[in-house]
């Protein structure tokens, strides 16, 4: 069981540290993302860096060690969206003990100040259990399953929440 859940949102010079949590993410869950491992392990620091200018990316911690991440895009997207969620990923050893609530009670801390008050994101049509998930956290479904551009053939769920603090 762990003992302490810290979340932080990673500054440009922790690159690495996002580095190696996408490359972890991506060799255990690649069906979840739109990203590829053989591409972005490829990725040199000004490509990384590149990332830091889009979003903000969080990590959960697990008494010290990086086991959850997500990605903050500001956007206006549909549904009233101020922001788009990606990336998301926990750790199999961590999965069930809050990481992701610990991501989202962030983003709420945040949402004033950094615009993220009504959360948008989309998950794959076939990933019932991150769906169910994403409820829990107050997602609900939109506008219906759409087509993918990076993996046609696949379908995704937009899902839209509202921060605890409106």
């Amino acid at each position: 069981m762990p003992q302490t859940i810290t979340c932080v949102e990673l500054r440009s010079d922790e690159w690495e540290r996002l580095r190696d949590i996408r490359l972890r993410a991506l060799v255990d869950s690649p069906h979840a993302f739109g990203g590829n491992y053989e591409i972005e392990c490829g990725f040199d620091e000004a490509r990384w860096l590149l990332e830091f200018a889009k979003q903000a990316f969080l990590v959960a911690s697990v008494d010290g060690m990086d086991a959850a991440m997500m990605y903050v895009e500001n956007l206006e997207g549909d549904f009233g969206a101020t922001c788009w969620i990606g990336g998301c990923w926990s750790d199999a050893n961590f999965r069930g003990v809050g990481l992701m609530r610990s991501m989202f009670a962030y983003v709420d801390k945040h949402a004033i100040e950094r615009g993220w008050s009504v959360q948008g994101l989309g998950v794959w049509t076939d990933n019932e259990s991150a769906i169910a998930a994403y409820e829990k956290l107050g997602f609900v479904e939109m506008g219906g399953p759409q087509p993918s551009t990076r993996q046609p053939g696949k379908f995704y769920q937009r899902m839209i929440r509202k921060t605890i603090n409106n």
